[in-house]
């Protein structure tokens, strides 16, 4: 191959790179995305909101580019949390649920302490709203491994049918929502301890809740729900 050719060549690829990193930052690529919502996109009566946000609220006249991606729909918001449309929402039938709460405040994930004990009261009402039989709902928070933003959030989703057969891992069953971190906690202290994990909530069909604990090899939202409508 000739000098001039291996230049060429790596011009091309140094062209490809910067496109695929390009187009990685366009689609929302920074891990701190949902920090800007929650930062800078759910107050539109403050001044200069439009010029701020970059994911505005659907519900709002800021100019913005007509892709679905890049609006904000919030389903619900206390002063604590706020549960909104996962982007994975975008361009799905009707039917197709997938949201996400968080925290207002800044809680980089789960490996945080304390966590916030009232959000997954709050995740599992806002579920309720969207997911009519109670016996889908699953609640999730991914490991630090596997997740993509640095902003605590559960997702709420539907459990895949013939699920429930297949829970494996740590389980333990739980009577309140409040109690979801202590018995997380405790799951994974047991020997050997996990230091990164996944989380799964779902309804016990006998009464209460059941809790699920991972390692951070396997994603429990991709395991056992509908994450994507595809």
């Amino acid at each position: 191959m000739t000098r001039f050719c291996i230049r060429a060549l790596a011009a091309g690829l140094l062209f490809f790179a910067g496109n695929l990193a390009a187009q990685a930052a366009g689609e929302g690529g920074s891990r701190d995305k949902l920090w800007r919502i929650v930062s800078a996109c759910l107050g539109p009566e403050n001044a200069e909101y439009c010029r701020r946000c970059d994911s505005p609220r659907i519900d709002t006249a800021c100019p913005h580019n007509g892709r679905c991606e890049d609006t904000t729909e919030v389903w619900r918001e206390t002063n604590e949390f706020v549960a909104i449309r996962d982007i994975k929402m975008c361009s799905c039938p009707a039917g197709f649920v997938h949201g996400l709460a968080l925290p207002r405040a800044r809680v980089k994930g789960i490996e945080v302490s304390p966590l916030p004990d009232g959000i997954w009261a709050f995740a599992w009402a806002v579920a309720q709203e969207k997911i009519a039989d109670e016996s889908t709902i699953a609640l999730v928070v991914n490991s630090v491994r596997t997740r993509t933003q640095d902003q605590l959030h559960i997702h709420l989703v539907r459990l895949r049918d013939g699920a429930r057969q297949n829970f494996s891992g740590r389980v333990a069953s739980v009577l309140r929502l409040d109690d979801v971190w202590n018995v997380v906690s405790r799951l994974a202290a047991n020997r050997p301890p996990l230091k990164d994990y996944s989380v799964l909530v779902a309804s016990n069909l006998k009464g209460g809740f059941e809790v699920l604990v991972e390692s951070n090899e396997r994603s429990l939202e991709r395991a056992y729900t509908q994450r994507t409508c595809q």
